[in-house]
């Protein structure tokens, strides 16, 4: 059976010449035959023939290093290790629960930010366990010994500093992350795959993105450069090769690159550097308001004409907001003169803002738009009836226990306001051995709701011949039952 074919018919040739003499009778009025063959005429310079990344890469590249880290993992003792059932069955079989340790490494990149060796990367990036060890390669192929100086998951940043190296390190400038816009374009250089320093091409998609945020004061720029794994902790820079984020992680469904990648905006990098540099803790602002994400349902019920910004739902007494007259259902929509979307939006704006400056925030209320001065500061710390270490012949053995403040609640980063958080685990006490972790909030022991640390103390000082325990790690509640 022969295929239809697609060949014109001999009408359809007269018709398109026709077309075709049409055309170059135009275009000899409108361009002129010497004007043609000046378009024809080849580039007077390579240069001008030629648009290259070239002047930046050679400019940026050299200070995109790629970090090497090795470290002892212990694997963790499972928290059901003395429950009386599991040792029914597992207890005489190869020791359920007991710790033990392998050679973990990961790769991945960084970027040199002053002459001296700073390396800013990801927390991810140089996480790991015990003896810890770290090298980085720089493109030129010398390699070097870092430490590690702070890390925080938060943020997902760690400032490294290259041991016995000198003085005279290519190191990329910072550039002002506000100035971006949608379309800007970038490069982003890294080690993918560990297949060697790659540098690939693309523009801002978008600015402020927070939908995948793992904490309040994350705030990501999207790219649509190629970013694989091994890229985490590279440098996004901008077209006069300055630094404008640190490349972080991907959306994909098969594990590469599609197009929607994220980096931490330069601005946040910077303030974490710089405060890491100097030795200084980190500590956000503490503004003494818990803040919502305005809904769909929330504009509604507000009268609100665009569904943006972040909602006051619990207020402090005394905190920096309500001195400043912030007010339950307030909505935030700017924090000096940015626009803010959400909650993380504010927080970002706040943290880059600094504790000991002012912030002006622009609320909505009633219907009007009312600007709040308000003063930046931390949050109080505990005092000592809000702390305990714990002791003695119970799960809590080892560990130090803290009432949730709004300072422990803001470096545990949890929403819980009831209930005591484990801020230490002594090594080699009965907490560490059963795996508690700092951040872990301890509600429940038997069938008593703790309120405070004084409670939880006195309840430990009571045998059990069972401790049933209810915590919350990382949004999951648990109930763990352990042997007295």
């Amino acid at each position: 059976m022969s295929m239809p074919t697609t060949t014109p018919t001999h009408a359809g040739f007269r018709s398109a010449a026709l077309a075709l003499a049409g055309l170059a009778l135009i275009a000899s009025f409108l361009f002129p035959r010497d004007a043609i063959a000046q378009l024809r005429q080849a580039p007077p310079t390579r240069e001008a023939m030629q648009y290259s990344f070239s002047p930046i890469v050679k400019k940026a590249a050299p200070a995109v290093v790629n970090v090497y880290v090795r470290s002892r993992v212990r694997t963790a003792v499972s928290p059901f290790a003395n429950d009386p059932f599991f040792q029914r069955f597992f207890g005489g079989r190869g020791g359920f629960g007991l710790p033990q340790e392998r050679i973990q490494s990961s790769l991945g990149s960084g970027v040199i930010i002053s002459p001296d060796g700073v390396i800013v990367t990801n927390t991810h990036v140089v996480k790991g366990g015990t003896d810890t060890q770290i090298r980085v390669a720089l493109s030129d192929k010398r390699e070097y010994d870092a430490r590690i100086v702070a890390q925080d998951e938060r943020t997902d940043l760690a400032v490294l500093k290259i041991e016995k190296g000198g003085n005279d390190f290519p190191f990329l400038q910072f550039a002002d992350s506000d100035e971006l816009e949608v379309g800007d374009l970038v490069l982003a250089i890294g080690n993918p795959f560990g297949v060697g320093q790659t540098v690939t091409s693309g523009i801002i998609s978008a600015l402020a993105r927070t939908e995948m945020a793992q904490s309040d004061t994350q705030v990501f720029l999207q790219t649509d450069a190629a970013i694989n794994p091994g890229n985490s902790g590279g440098a996004l820079v901008d077209m006069q090769g300055r630094l404008i984020g640190i490349n972080t992680m991907i959306f994909s469904q098969s594990g590469g690159s599609v197009g929607i990648g994220f980096a931490i905006p330069s601005n946040l990098v910077r303030f974490y550097a710089d405060n890491a540099i100097a030795g200084r803790k980190i500590e956000r602002p503490w503004l003494g308001a818990q803040l919502e994400t305005v809904t769909r349902e929330m504009a509604q019920t507000l009268k609100l004409d665009r569904i943006s910004g972040a909602v006051v739902v619990r207020l402090t007494n005394k905190s920096p907001a309500a001195k400043a007259g912030v007010q339950l259902g307030d909505v935030i929509v700017k924090v000096d003169d940015f626009d803010v979307a959400d909650s993380h939006s504010v927080h970002y704006r706040l943290t880059t803002r600094g504790i000991g400056n002012r912030a002006r925030l622009e609320v909505i209320r009633g219907g009007r738009h009312v600007p709040i001065d308000v003063e930046l500061l931390p949050a109080p710390k505990p005092g000592k009836d809000d702390v305990r270490n714990l002791s003695g012949n119970h799960p809590f053995d080892g560990a130090r226990v803290s009432n949730i403040l709004p300072s422990v609640a803001d470096e545990f980063n949890i929403d819980e306001t009831d209930g005591v958080v484990i801020v230490a685990v002594r090594s080699g006490g009965v907490a560490s051995r059963l795996d508690f972790q700092p951040g872990d909030v301890i509600l429940e022991v038997g069938n008593v709701k703790i309120t405070d640390v004084i409670m939880l103390d006195e309840l430990t000082r009571e045998p059990q011949r069972i401790w049933r325990v209810t915590i919350k790690r990382g949004g999951r509640v648990m109930k763990l039952q352990m042997a007295g």
